[in-house]
């Protein structure tokens, strides 16, 4: 029979999957220190907390496999206690209850009362707003809606986390407030779809009045957009981008495909001639921004020429930043009922040649930007190195600025001018001016 661990309970929230877990997770952690437990992320801990992700078959994996690896050092004596929640949890409960049955609980995404209830805490009304960052101190996640009403066929997060729900102006100026306060910097807007917000509160989509309110916050200096829908962008938020310094010019907007029958297939709303419209009128209106965008190859039948279609396409658009994902065929969803007909080495090598053009853009337009200067934030020292970020880069998934700290010394988690004097496909290198 196995011990228990004589270590002071000390609750270890282990965050898997997008940027909107890193907040619940931050959120969570906050209430627990309210509670007074103490709480850390991603270190020991002999109680633990899974927060998981379920949107695509490998990101699956890696959750079950997470919650595998807990329960046996549960079975070692460890871990104490095991609890999982998040999008996995939501969607596969009763699965994962039976499947796993030595975890302790699970809980869905929306609740967090029940869960700090297991942990021994209260849920604190009071606390809205609170979190305990797990971000580097200069920038943090503000998730100013939860849901989606979309359609998208391939997508299975409405099943895990309902229907849009936006948070109120007033609410979300108030954290950024506190966000302010404590150092932050730079927020980074996130949302299932930023563009449908206001929608259920104000009648209206408000995005650009809300970002005329955070940007009256004091000591917030940068503020980025994360995952905006194509179909109903509203346009006004580019006219704020363009007049209000502190909207950075950096859009993140998920396009899936361009194909027209892909593009219906898939529910999108659009079509490749409004999509590309579209991203030129953004150009227009904002000259010199950045456009961010993810698609999705070996969806259910697409074929050569719906891919030579979309290699095509994102040669001629040339995005400054571009991911690429392999279809994951999601029960429950509406392209569930189609065949996953497309080799898993065939979407491997669509995947692949996409990031082969990508890689190839992304060198020549680093290319024109050196003997540039550009007004970078610091995240990091990594090894020699201090590792910072133009307006046009996201943490995590974008380009980022080296600056050799065996010759010069910059502050973490300040603003400083980098001269650019190389670059590679997706780094550049400066030097403080």
């Amino acid at each position: 029979m196995r011990t228990k661990s004589l270590k002071k309970n000390k609750i270890n929230v282990v965050t898997l999957g997008c940027s909107k877990n890193v907040y619940d997770s931050e959120v969570l952690m906050g209430q627990l220190r309210a509670n007074n437990k103490e709480v850390a992320h991603e270190e020991e801990g002999n109680v633990v907390v899974i927060n998981t992700c379920g949107f695509i078959a490998n990101a699956k994996e890696e959750s079950v496999n997470t919650i595998l690896d807990y329960v046996q050092r549960k079975e070692a004596g460890d871990v104490d206690k095991v609890f999982v929640t998040g999008c996995l949890s939501e969607r596969y409960k009763p699965d994962l209850e039976k499947e796993i049955p030595d975890v302790d609980a699970y809980f869905g995404t929306s609740d967090l009362p029940n869960l700090l209830k297991a942990l021994g805490a209260d849920y604190k009304h009071e606390l809205v707003g609170e979190r305990l960052t797990t971000t580097p101190k200069n920038y943090a996640y503000l998730k100013i809606a939860e849901g989606c009403d979309r359609p998208c066929s391939f997508c299975a997060i409405p099943l895990m986390r309902g229907k849009h729900r936006s948070t109120p102006i007033e609410a979300l100026v108030a954290e950024a407030e506190k966000l302010a306060a404590k150092g932050v910097k730079e927020l980074i807007l996130i949302a299932q779809d930023l563009t449908y917000y206001g929608l259920d509160l104000y009648k209206k989509r408000n995005l650009a009045e809300l970002l005329l309110a955070l940007a009256k916050v004091e000591g917030i200096e940068w503020i980025r957009l994360h995952y905006a829908f194509p179909t109903g962008f509203p346009m006004d938020v580019l006219e704020v981008m363009r007049n209000e310094p502190k909207i950075c010019n950096y859009i993140d907007i998920p396009l899936q495909h361009i194909s027209d029958s892909i593009l219906k297939s898939m529910r999108r709303g659009t079509t490749q001639a409004k999509t590309t419209k579209l991203l030129r009128d953004f150009r227009e209106a904002v000259p010199g921004m950045a456009i961010r965008t993810t698609l999705i190859v070996g969806y259910p039948g697409e074929t050569e020429e719906d891919f030579e279609t979309l290699k095509q396409w994102v040669q001629e658009m040339r995005f400054e930043r571009l991911g690429c994902f392999t279809y994951s065929h999601e029960e429950n969803t509406h392209a569930y009922n189609l065949e996953d007909d497309v080799p898993e080495e065939v979407k491997q090598e669509r995947a692949n040649a996409i990031m082969e053009i990508q890689s190839q853009i992304s060198w020549e337009l680093n290319q024109e930007k050196i003997g540039e200067t550009f007004r970078c934030i610091i995240d990091r020292k990594e090894g020699n190195h201090f590792v910072g970020r133009t307006e046009f880069d996201s943490p995590d998934v974008d380009n980022e600025v080296l600056i050799d700290a065996t010759k010069y010394y910059v502050k973490i988690g300040d603003f400083v001018n980098i001269k650019i004097t190389d670059a590679t496909d997706y780094d550049l290198i400066g030097i403080p001016v």
